[in-house]
């Protein structure tokens, strides 16, 4: 068996005090880290690694499962470990709900599929009248009922997050944003058009491991976190009049902003 390239991976330090798998495992997320490993490539094999550092199979798959459990690596049955693609979309805070989008029929989706060449897709639509919860009740000024918009969306083929917009009735029955397609450039132009043109977003964001389901929904790996974020829309006379609920795959995004200096 041929020996792996001088210099890609190094030794294990006898003396150190940390297990022998992590010394594996730190040495090989070091070279991902500096492009040794590029994404989509495979990583040495069991057999490879077995024979530079001298250790049992098994050791060597405790430190490929460290790096499955940070998100990492990935592992194909029959075929090895595989470096996972960085994050394809940038979601830039600042320009995603510009209104010339909108004018152009392009929902934030698409303007972001598109500046990351990849195919937009949704799917799991279902769109019904229910019963606010507390916490959308009161972003939404206290509506007892919503229209809620739930979907998932895909680039590519997969999955990376999925989103459900609530909206207050007085607002949303009988026009298109109750259709499942709701025409070019979204809700948001639709709600504009129905003259509640749009001033300000407010967004809360934070970072947390996935649920059961959501692991399932999104098709995570192991180790994966999501990124939960709820937005807030309110229209120029301050009425908010929406509020978006959504979980997207961390490893499928990087979430850019600008902000002032003053």
């Amino acid at each position: 068996m041929p020996s792996l390239p001088s210099g890609l991976l190094g030794d294990l330090d006898p003396t150190s005090d940390r297990a022998v798998f992590r010394q594996i495992a730190d040495q090989l997320r070091e070279a991902i880290d500096r492009g040794r490993f590029k994404e989509g490539e495979k990583l040495p094999s069991e057999a490879e690694l077995v024979e530079h550092y001298g250790v049992s199979r098994m050791t060597v798959r405790n430190s490929f499962s460290v790096l499955q459990g940070e998100g990492l690596v990935h592992a194909e049955h029959g075929k090895g470990v595989f470096v996972r693609p960085r994050p394809p979309v940038r979601r830039l805070a600042s320009d995603r709900f510009a209104r010339r989008h909108r004018e152009q029929g392009k929902s934030a989706f698409i303007v972001e599929a598109d500046a990351a060449g990849s195919h937009p897709q949704v799917d799991s639509l279902e769109v019904k009248e229910e019963k606010a919860s507390q916490d959308v009740s009161t972003r939404l000024g206290s509506v007892r009922r919503v229209l809620a918009r739930r979907r998932r969306y895909l680039l590519d083929g997969r999955p990376v997050e999925f989103a459900t917009s609530y909206l207050p009735l007085d607002i949303a029955r009988g026009t298109p944003i109750a259709e499942p397609n709701p025409g070019p450039g979204g809700i948001y132009a639709r709600l504009e058009e129905l003259g509640h043109r749009l001033d300000h977003f407010e967004e809360e964001i934070r970072a947390r491991m996935p649920s059961p389901d959501e692991v399932r929904t999104l098709r995570l790996a192991s180790g994966v976190p999501v990124i939960h974020l709820i937005r807030t829309a309110f229209d120029q006379e301050g009425r908010a009049v929406e509020v978006c609920d959504t979980v997207m795959a961390a490893d499928a995004y990087v979430l850019s902003y600008q902000l002032p200096a003053t």
